[in-house]
């Protein structure tokens, strides 16, 4: 799809269709009210028919309507003025662009920059607006013997302003916005990928086909025989029962100056997860092709601040391999040695992401980082907690919580600010070993989020468990590319604030 911003009055502006707002109310948007004008009252007779109530995120497309310039004309019901916020106005994007999908226009005229939504300027109604349109586009079928063809899909979107002219602020916008749903659709397809296609190794090929694309952007991987000589017991530890070779895969990103210090990325891989030793109940475990989420945002991440070039450095590790049972399998009970020197008693072999992650986060301080933070599908217990709806957010630094929280409101991308106090951490006492991989049912997340707190005393360091997140079951299963948004945002704002 290709963007644009252009000033103009919308009748005389020619496309496939143009959309204007009606709230409940039957008060027209400016836009709305200029069309009316024009058309003689046409669309403002048809509300009053009751055809439009203007209810939030329902529309009704017109054709040919007289003076008007475009082909169709939708009309977006956007509720009640005083309760259009950010979900509503998301909610009600997303309607649109559905309903313009489903018609045969290529090009279509939105009127949606200008819409008076609370707390938002221009710039975010319009990266909203974008990211909704990738998002009712995305399908995965490419797996498919015989994929959809001659698929209706919008080829150019403008966004049209009645009183101000495009600014460099909304021109980058649109490309941030572009760049950072981009990301999301390499998030989605990665996690939506099988575990038979996508494994450690096809990861790793993604990384390093990034490398090729961006002169920016350094890949390299190591194999298991270097991660061996690293001391990496506890990574190794969880792909032992595994015919797939595991992969540690590092992305350096170089956007500024070589001795600007890197915020460290650190994104869970593990391609598919059967819980090991301890498995998993068979139903739905199919969905487990998603335990490698993390990795997926990391790529997805990198790849989108590579397209906006952030005057910024950033580095992407992924730890990644399969968990599986077999005879050569870590055991419950088996106790490791950490890259740090650390021994672990594993009496789950299905906690396994914080073993991988735990030698990938001691590997991150080789970087000298400025901030490191880990994504993860940690942890059941976090959607017993958030459900759905918000990612977990764990952090030794309140200050980085809080930056995180703040790009997680400005993206839609929310996060929630977990506790990580001391008192949690003798869940984790082990009498055979430093600690143990699991502190019991009573709060899971938490004690998952202690025992990496312990890899990451040298740095500041969040911990973003998505498990709630990062992917929908149901009739909707599918990667969601979440937190890609969020940690986009937060670079962002980050390169903003290095100037």
């Amino acid at each position: 799809m290709e963007f644009s911003i252009k000033q103009g009055s919308p009748e005389k502006l020619h496309s496939g269709c143009v959309l204007v707002g009606v709230f409940e109310s039957g008060k027209l948007t400016d836009a709305a009210q200029v069309l009316d004008k024009s058309a003689q009252h046409y669309i403002s007779d048809i509300i009053a028919r009751g055809d439009m109530t203007g209810k939030a995120a329902t529309t009704l497309l017109l054709h040919s309507v007289p003076a008007v310039a475009s082909e169709r004309v939708l009309l977006l019901g956007l509720g009640k003025p005083a309760e259009l916020d950010a979900r509503q106005y998301r909610d009600c994007v997303r309607a649109a662009m559905r309903a313009l999908q489903a018609t045969n226009a290529k090009e279509v005229l939105l009127y949606l920059a200008e819409l008076p939504v609370k707390g938002r300027d221009s710039a975010w109604c319009i990266s909203q607006a974008v990211l909704a349109a990738y998002e009712t586009a995305y399908r995965f079928d490419r797996l498919k013997s015989k994929p959809e063809k001659n698929k209706k899909v919008l080829q150019k979107i403008q966004f049209g302003l009645l009183a101000a002219k495009p600014t460099a602020a909304l021109n980058t916008a649109v490309s941030q916005a572009d760049a950072t749903a981009q990301g999301m659709i390499l998030a989605k397809d990665l996690g939506n990928l099988p575990g038979n296609v996508c494994t450690p190794t096809y990861l790793a090929q993604q990384a390093l086909t990034l490398a090729k694309k961006h002169k920016t952007i350094k890949t390299t991987v190591l194999d298991e025989k270097d991660m061996q000589k690293l001391g990496m017991g506890s990574l190794l530890s969880v792909t032992r029962g595994s015919a797939e070779p595991a992969k540690l895969i590092t992305m350096q990103y170089l956007g500024a100056d070589k001795t600007q210090k890197p915020i460290v990325l650190v994104g869970k891989g593990v391609t598919f997860d059967s819980g090991g030793i301890s498995l998993k109940p068979g139903a739905e475990m199919d969905e487990m092709k998603y335990d490698m989420c993390g990795a997926a945002s990391v790529l997805g991440t990198v790849q989108a601040i590579a397209e906006m070039g952030l005057k910024l450095n950033v580095v992407g590790i992924i730890p990644s391999c399969d968990n599986m049972p077999s005879g050569t399998a870590t055991k419950p009970g088996d106790i490791v040695t950490s890259m740090s020197g650390q021994t672990i008693e594993i009496l789950n072999t299905d906690a396994e992401g914080r073993l991988i992650l735990c030698d990938a986060l001691t590997y991150a301080a080789k970087f000298d980082p400025d901030t490191v933070i880990d994504i993860a599908t940690l942890t059941g217990a976090c959607v017993i907690a958030l459900g759905h709806v918000a990612s977990g957010l764990f952090s030794n630094q309140d200050k980085l919580a809080h930056e995180l929280l703040a790009a997680g409101e400005q993206s839609q991308d929310r996060a929630w600010h977990m506790p990580l106090w001391e008192e949690y951490q003798p869940q984790l006492d082990s009498n055979f070993a430093d600690m143990q991989n699991i502190g019991g049912r009573a709060g899971g997340s938490v004690t998952a989020a202690c025992f990496l707190s312990r890899f990451t005393k040298d740095y500041r360091w969040a911990h973003l468990d998505i498990a709630g997140t990062a992917w929908k079951s149901g009739k909707d299963k599918g990667a969601t590319g979440r937190p890609v948004p969020l940690l986009t945002q937060y670079l962002v704002n980050r390169a903003a604030g290095s100037k």
